[in-house]
């Protein structure tokens, strides 16, 4: 694609606390095109919702973040209070994981889907219609009587449906599905991916699908990162990193979920993640990993190109040729 709609370059934050700073991220650069689906996964507490965050200016109020987020060329990390209030509402949104804590229960649906809409000053009946079309597209019946309803009268996956339409009420440009389908039954996953997919398809979106399931990355995105304890540690085309695995971790990830063709049972990573505020010297995955050495332990791998990879690891080039 010819243009960059989404561009994180070196992006590192930290949280003050008591004398020291706290790092959550470290170095993070990945970028996203106008209607592409990019994958960002990896298990929780990596770092991947704060990426996310960053994207709309939401790091908590005593981060210091260095780097930059450009979001068609301006900078999220130095815009001020007005146009960073302009760009949430008109150029970027976020679905967050849990409909439940995202939704003011005292309030009606059709109050949710159309706030945007009329903080940007549409008209209240202008705003309700395209709520009831909004609606009837992600697949909610009776959109007219759904709008009159209250949160506790939606199941989770018919919530998350709301959340969605709520997300592309002012069309945005860019769209954060932060873990959207964490509190869903299987059945259910499968359907609100498969509306994310019509949608930007139809809509001609960029989307940065955040999971811990490379599996549901799969199924949605045309590229993905992979993420540990604050860094990027993969980046791959989503068929050749399933075909052919670069990083450790990756492979660790592959191997602990379970298939259906096959008869071998599935592996977990041995150890537990790290976040990079706990992470010792050098690759954080160092203890994890089964192909660790001793310089593993002494520097960070940069992540460098490898063959149509980008991989942070040491032993990279090595697997190319095993």
């Amino acid at each position: 694609m010819a243009t960059t709609l989404l561009e994180i370059e070196d992006l590192s934050v930290r949280l003050p606390q008591d004398q020291a700073a706290r790092p959550i991220l470290d170095a993070v650069s990945l970028r996203v095109a106008p209607g592409e689906s990019v994958g960002l996964v990896g298990e929780s507490g990596s770092g991947k919702s704060v990426t996310c965050r960053s994207v709309l200016g939401l790091l908590p109020g005593q981060a210091a973040a260095t780097g930059r987020v450009l979001l068609d060329g301006d900078d999220v990390l130095s815009l001020p209070g007005a146009r960073l209030r302009a760009l949430r509402r008109k150029r970027v949104a976020m679905i967050f994981q849990d409909p439940r804590a995202s939704i003011n229960p005292v309030r009606r649906i059709g109050d949710f889907v159309t706030e945007g809409l009329r903080a940007g000053g549409l008209p209240y009946k202008q705003a309700l219609e395209r709520a009831v079309e909004l609606l009837e597209a992600v697949g909610i019946r009776d959109p007219r009587a759904a709008v009159r309803r209250y949160p506790h009268e939606f199941s989770g996956g018919m919530l998350q449906r709301v959340m969605i339409a709520g997300a592309l009420a002012c069309e945005p440009d860019l769209l954060l599905a932060d873990e959207p389908t964490t509190a869903l039954d299987v059945t259910t996953q499968a359907e609100v991916i498969s509306i994310l997919a019509r949608l930007r398809a139809a809509r001609g979106m960029g989307m940065l699908f955040v999971t811990h399931d490379l599996e549901l990355a799969a199924a949605i995105c045309d590229r993905i990162y992979v993420m540990y304890a604050g860094r990027i540690v993969e980046a791959q085309d989503t068929g050749e990193l399933f075909a052919r695995p670069r990083h450790p971790y990756t492979s660790g990830l592959l191997a602990a979920t379970p298939r259906l063709e096959s008869d071998q049972p599935p592996h977990g990573i041995a150890g537990r993640p790290l976040s990079l505020a706990e992470a010792p010297a050098g690759c954080a995955f160092a203890a994890r990993c089964p192909r660790a050495i001793e310089r593993c332990a002494d520097g960070t791998p940069p992540l460098e190109p490898v063959d149509r990879a980008q991989v942070a690891c040491w032993r990279a080039q090595e697997a190319v040729h095993e």
